[in-house]
C-alpha cells in the first residue's frame, strides 16, 4: 500500500474516531503529497521522495515548536509536537547518535577521508547513506566531532 492509500485511510479512520489532532496532521502530509504530484520538476514520486517531504515536514513542526517554547506560547509547542508525533509515525526508525557515529566511523575509514577538508566528501556520501534514518543536522555534528 503506498503512503497516499494509507494517509487516506487514516484519515477516515481519524474522522470516524473524531480525533482533530490526527486529522489535522494527516491533512497536513495529504496537502504535501497532492503538492508533489502537481510539481512538473518533480516527475514520478518514488518512496524516497515521498520520504524526503516527511523528513522536511517532520523538521518544520520541531523547529516551530522550539521556536513557540522560546516564546512562551505552550500551546503553540504542544500543537507542533503532536503534529510531529503523528508525521513521526510514517518516517523509518532514527537511529540513535552512538549507531550514526559508528557507521559515520566506518565510512571515514572506507572512503580515506583524514580531515575536516574532507567534510563535504563525506557528508555526501552519509547523506545517500543515511537518508530517511538520520537527521542531517545530528550527522554534521557528529563528523565535526570525529574529523577534529
Amino acid at each position: 500500500m503506498s503512503l497516499e492509500q494509507t494517509i487516506n485511510n487514516d484519515i477516515k479512520t481519524a474522522m470516524l474516531a473524531k480525533d482533530k489532532k490526527s486529522l489535522d496532521a494527516l491533512r497536513a502530509i495529504k496537502s504535501a503529497i497532492l503538492l508533489l504530484k502537481t510539481d512538473k520538476n518533480i516527475g514520478d514520486i518514488t518512496p524516497e521522495v515521498e520520504m524526503a517531504t516527511l523528513q522536511k515536514m517532520a523538521k518544520q513542526r520541531k523547529e516551530s515548536a522550539e521556536m513557540y517554547k522560546a516564546q512562551g506560547r505552550e500551546d503553540l509547542c504542544q500543537e507542533e509536537l503532536g503534529q510531529l508525533e503523528i508525521i513521526s509515525k510514517y518516517l523509518p526508525e532514527q537511529l540513535s547518535a552512538e549507531a550514526i557515529k559508528t557507521q559515520l566511523q566506518s565510512l571515514i575509514a572506507q572512503n580515506g577521508i583524514t580531515g575536516i577538508k574532507d567534510m563535504g566528501k563525506l557528508m555526501g556520501i552519509a547523506g545517500k547513506f543515511f537518508a530517511g534514518k538520520a537527521d542531517n543536522k545530528t550527522i554534521a555534528e557528529i563528523v565535526k566531532s570525529l574529523l577534529k
